[in-house]
C-alpha cells in the first residue's frame, strides 16, 4: 500500500518545498502530537546529525521552536527543520512505515550518495 504524498508548504509560498510528507506520516505526526505528553504545544524537529556508519543519521524529535528554524506544515502536521538539515534533506519524502521489522519514519533523500543497511544512516 503506498501513501499519496503530500507537499509540505514553507512559510514563503515562492520559495522551494524542502521535503514532502506521505499521509501516512501527517497521520503519525497529528497522533503523536496529540498523545504523547512530551509532544504537547511542541514541534517535530526532523535534523541531521554526524555520525553514523555513513556519515550524517536521521533523527526525530519533539522539540521547542528556535529563531532560526524553518517551519513547516501540512494538514495540521507541524515540523521544524534547521538550516543545515534543511540543505541536506531538500527533496526528501518522509514516510512513516509500520511493519514487521517495526515502526517508525522513513526518510527517501535524493541528495543520499551511499546509505547504511538499517537506513537510518547516509553519505552526500
Amino acid at each position: 500500500m503506498s501513501s499519496k504524498l503530500l507537499g509540505i508548504e514553507e512559510m514563503d509560498s515562492d520559495s522551494p518545498k524542502p521535503v514532502t510528507i506521505t499521509d501516512a506520516a501527517v497521520t503519525k505526526i497529528k497522533e503523536l502530537a496529540k498523545n504523547k505528553l512530551d509532544a504537547k504545544g511542541k514541534f517535530l524537529r526532523v535534523y541531521v546529525q554526524g555520525g553514523g556508519c555513513s556519515g550524517y543519521t536521521y533523527n526525530f524529535k519533539y522539540d521547542d521552536k528556535r529563531s532560526n528554524d524553518q517551519l513547516t506544515e501540512r494538514d495540521g502536521a507541524s515540523c521544524i527543520m534547521d538550516p543545515q538539515s534543511i540543505t541536506l534533506l531538500k527533496g526528501s519524502v518522509i514516510d512513516y512505515v509500520d511493519g514487521l521489522t517495526g515502526a517508525g519514519f522513513v526518510i527517501k533523500n535524493p541528495n543520499a550518495t551511499g546509505t547504511c543497511g538499517c537506513g537510518s544512516s547516509f553519505s552526500t
